[in-house]
């Protein structure tokens, strides 16, 4: 086996809590859609395959997760958390799918406030898959339909996650694909040498596109953006406002 040459982070003495003392966990559903549906009508839940992690002696999984501690922001917790114990890389959505809280696995049958937690879920689109990881001793990655990741989900809340993160992740699909008809729907407009056939303006008029972009239309792809964090990509979901 190829060892990994990165280190997991261990130990809670850096690890955030709340103003309820509830301690703050960062986490991920890594994901990829199929490149061959034959049916292209399919659902998404058909299309999209997602990753989770297996631990000893169990049968369920689980997607990764962990404490966000207090040198991170909480995409870089999310991101090192997928890294870490499921060995991949890829674009993190930038809002969260959702926030939950509940116990820690050592708790979930105690009564007393010890053991909360509040989790931040994000969605992970895999662009990298990693030979060897820190935590591969300890967790066994699958990549699961989500139909079949739904069976599998050890705990309510990541089910949960699930369902919201696919309904994003089906409205989004939506918006690309109008943002992709109308882009390819544009009039070519031709563009003379000569300059014959500019508009002359007036003193005090100006045009209504002076980027040179046809007026009235609305150019979509500029409302994605991206930035980078330490090393992991977060982006923005699609928005396709005007359409």
């Amino acid at each position: 086996m190829i060892m990994s040459t990165l280190l997991a982070r261990t130990g809670r003495h850096r690890q955030r809590y709340d103003e309820d003392r509830l301690r703050l966990v960062a986490g991920c559903i890594p994901y990829r859609l199929e490149k061959n549906v034959e049916n292209e009508t399919c659902s998404m839940e058909d299309k999209v395959l997602v990753l989770m992690i297996s631990t000893p002696n169990r049968d369920d999984l689980v997607f990764p997760k962990g404490g966000w501690e207090d040198d991170e922001t909480v995409h870089e917790a999310a991101y090192r958390e997928a890294l870490e114990e499921a060995g991949v890389k890829g674009l993190l959505d930038e809002n969260p799918i959702g926030v939950w809280e509940f116990r820690s696995k050592s708790r979930q049958s105690s009564c007393s406030q010890e053991g909360g937690c509040r989790g931040y879920m994000f969605a992970l689109e895999v662009t990298e898959e990693l030979e060897s990881w820190p935590e591969q001793d300890k967790y066994e990655r699958k990549w699961l339909p989500a139909v079949e990741a739904f069976k599998f989900c050890r705990y309510d809340w990541m089910r949960d996650a699930l369902k919201i993160f696919l309904k994003a992740l089906t409205k989004d699909r939506a918006h690309e694909e109008i943002r992709e008809t109308i882009m390819t729907e544009l009039p070519t407009i031709p563009v003379s040498d000569t300059g014959t056939g500019h508009q002359t303006l007036s003193p005090g008029c100006s045009s209504s596109s002076s980027s040179g972009k046809p007026s009235g239309v609305q150019h979509l792809e500029e409302s994605c953006t991206k930035c980078v964090v330490q090393g992991c990509k977060v982006i923005s979901p699609i928005t396709c406002t005007g359409v």
